[in-house]
């Protein structure tokens, strides 16, 4: 089983005319995801890769039935992308965008959750459920299907740690990266508890990083809440404080999101830290 995506995922691809939306469209096709539409105003009638382009989400939503999707459009359309998706009642919504202005994100955090859909994003990868769907940019080669799931701040070390589980057997149910924005549509907690109730998966690997308390709620939640092992990471510890590191969100302030912090919260809740993300897959096997 998996999480979020599913072979049921049926998906529409706002931007999917642009340079990113078209290329990005390409792949998930080719690496086995339902793409049923694209969107981008000005260009319905058209065709993209084969797939009817509507002007609006509701029209391609009455036309083909999706169930998600994923945005690839400039940060200063993004927000209108989101609220429209919202607006149209489309279950999940990835935002892959980056640059989207903090209060424009807060805004849409609540208007997305008043409307019963589920937002991944922005600033994020997106997510797989490998033999199953992708949604967003991950490389689908170093997946492999199987019981572990992954939530990740970071992209590219999402893909390190899942190509290290791959290699060392542990396929995964599904990978989802949350975004590495000061806020984001959804949390570790929410995701967590997703992978605790599913059937499909058999343990769970956190990767967080500097800045921000995610991962000490995180580590509260699994303490009370998860009997499935959990193995984090934590990135950034040779940050130095005051210095945003790559993410709008990695960083630390006012003596809060210290990686000391987070890696106390996560070994009280007897959650083992590696050091390297190449123990991830040693420190899971021997939880599992």
């Amino acid at each position: 089983m998996s999480i979020l995506v599913d072979t049921d995922t049926r998906l529409i691809v706002q931007g999917i005319t642009g340079r990113d939306g078209s290329f990005h469209a390409g792949n998930m096709i080719a690496d086995g995801t339902r793409v049923v539409a694209g969107v981008t105003p000005g260009k319905g009638g058209q065709e993209a890769m084969g797939l009817p382009v509507f002007d609006t989400v509701a029209q391609s939503l009455a036309s083909t039935n999706a169930n998600a999707t994923v945005i690839f459009v400039p940060a200063r359309f993004a927000a209108a992308a989101v609220r429209e998706s919202a607006e149209a009642g489309v279950p999940l919504i990835v935002c892959i965008t980056e640059g989207m202005p903090v209060l424009e994100v807060m805004e849409l955090y609540h208007l997305v959750r008043a409307a019963g859909c589920r937002f991944i994003g922005p600033n994020c990868p997106g997510l797989i459920s490998p033999g199953k769907s992708k949604v967003g940019i991950m490389p689908y080669k170093i997946h492999k299907e199987g019981s572990i799931g992954v939530i990740s701040r970071s992209g590219t070390l999402t893909y390190e740690v899942v190509f290290s589980l791959t290699r060392s057997g542990l396929g995964q149910s599904t990978c989802v990266g949350i975004g590495g924005d000061p806020i984001v549509g959804t949390s570790f907690v929410e995701l967590l508890s997703m992978y605790e109730a599913d059937a499909g998966t058999d343990g769970v690997v956190l990767i967080g990083e500097i800045g921000g308390e995610a991962e000490e709620s995180a580590a509260e939640f699994i303490k009370s809440e998860m009997k499935k092992p959990v193995v984090g990471f934590i990135s950034g510890r040779s940050a130095p404080p005051g210095k945003r590191m790559g993410h709008a969100g990695a960083i630390i302030s006012g003596g809060k999101g210290t990686p000391e912090a987070k890696i106390a919260a996560f070994q009280e809740a007897g959650v083992p830290v590696a050091d390297r993300p190449d123990e991830i897959p040693g420190l899971l096997k021997d939880r599992l």
